[in-house]
């Protein structure tokens, strides 16, 4: 999920990130203010910097070599601009107090076709589309919980080992680490590798918040 674009009395609500105090992100928020522009418009703005990762990571398989190199670099930048997108969503709207009564619904939508989009077009640059489909609707899948157990009135539950954070991180490395393809490899294979790792991580993300809502659930 997107760094909270909704209502600000509910900090605790709120997605733990450190970088929300690093003086760069505080500084772009409020200049973001001061140009008025909204939450809102930070969130449909990281779909568009998914789209571009997505359409990047379709391209690199054709453009073997210095071209190939090029585009996978430029994807794992996609995929940090989708994510600075999703912080400053949050402090324009909470620090910044520019909340929007929609602002819920632009919050988390974005971010599920992020995730659709990024991880299906890693898919694409593996040579593995269904990998990347799978990944995604695991992605998909721990967001829904946490907001099944949101809906029934419990506290967000962002524990990992695969959080959004984890696997837009381990998705940013494996891109880099892919555009040098190392020690033989190819970078079909290393995006492959990477998809793998992060489809076990979110397994056990999607079970182990299964069964912390559970948990809590039965002891109403």
């Amino acid at each position: 999920m997107s760094d909270m674009n909704q209502d600000p009395s509910a900090p605790t609500a709120r997605r733990p990130l450190s970088s929300r105090n690093a003086g760069w992100a505080k500084s772009l928020a409020s200049r973001l203010v001061a140009a008025e522009v909204t939450p809102n418009q930070i969130s449909r703005a990281s779909i568009g910097f998914a789209a571009l990762g997505t359409f990047l990571f379709a391209l690199a398989p054709l453009g073997p070599g210095i071209l190939e190199w090029l585009l996978l670099l430029l994807a794992a930048g996609a995929i940090q601009a989708r994510l600075i997108c999703n912080l400053l969503d949050g402090m324009v709207a909470i620090e910044g107090g520019q909340a929007e009564r929609d602002g819920p619904f632009w919050n988390e939508a974005p971010d599920r076709v992020a995730d659709l989009l990024l991880l299906g077009g890693a898919g694409i640059a593996a040579g593995n589309p269904a990998l990347g489909f799978l990944t995604a609707v695991l992605a998909v899948t721990t967001a829904y919980i946490r907001e099944l157990g949101r809906a029934e009135g419990l506290p967000p539950d962002y524990s990992g080992p695969m959080a959004k954070p984890h696997r837009m991180a381990a998705l940013t490395i494996g891109t880099v680490v892919a555009a040098f393809s190392p020690f033989g490899t190819t970078a079909e294979g290393v995006l492959s590798l990477t998809l793998w790792i992060i489809v076990a991580g979110t397994a056990a993300t999607i079970a182990r918040r299964s069964l912390r809502l559970i948990a809590a659930l039965q002891a109403r």
